[in-house]
């Protein structure tokens, strides 16, 4: 089964209540979780008048295809209340896909490996702790090279409930 990297995050309301809620609907919906990184807070990335995120990057197995993946997520984050007012704009839950096996495609929905993940800290960490010599497909680095050359120098560091 294809391996997916999903990165979770929000930062309104009860945080880690959220993310909690969407790991068991993508168990349910999506596919099993082999690995979940510790979850990690950081300060608002794009529109920074707003609340901190918590994010966490999930590695899953599934057999739905990257654009049933999006579909479904997409469906998780609307049933967890997630409304979208503006880009970058403060959130219950926002998931992303991050990798989907090897696959590199871009589509009008869909964009493999996700287009900003190596210029953002916030993904980088997480999916460091959890895949440090995973290999971006697009860009031929692994995600140790990507974080140490990442121009993002927000703070991330662990969440301590």
């Amino acid at each position: 089964m294809p391996e997916v990297y999903l990165l979770l995050g929000g930062n309104l309301g009860d945080r880690t209540l959220y993310l909690q809620q969407a790991r068991e609907s993508i168990v349910e919906q999506v596919g099993p979780i082999n690995l979940a990184s510790s979850l990690y807070e950081t300060a608002a990335w794009g529109k920074t008048d707003q609340p901190s995120f918590l994010n966490q990057v999930l590695k899953i197995e599934t057999d739905l295809s990257p654009e049933e993946v999006l579909q479904t997520i997409n469906s998780i984050e609307l049933e967890l209340g997630r409304k979208r007012h503006e880009h970058w704009g403060a959130r219950v839950i926002d998931i992303d896909i991050l990798f989907y096996d090897e696959l590199v495609q871009q589509t009008q929905r869909l964009t493999i490996p996700h287009p900003q993940l190596h210029l953002r800290r916030f993904t980088l960490m997480p999916l460091h702790e959890i895949a440090p010599v995973l290999v971006h497909p697009g860009l031929q680095q692994s995600i140790t090279a990507l974080l140490e050359n990442c121009p993002d120098k927000l703070e991330v560091k662990r969440y301590k409930a």
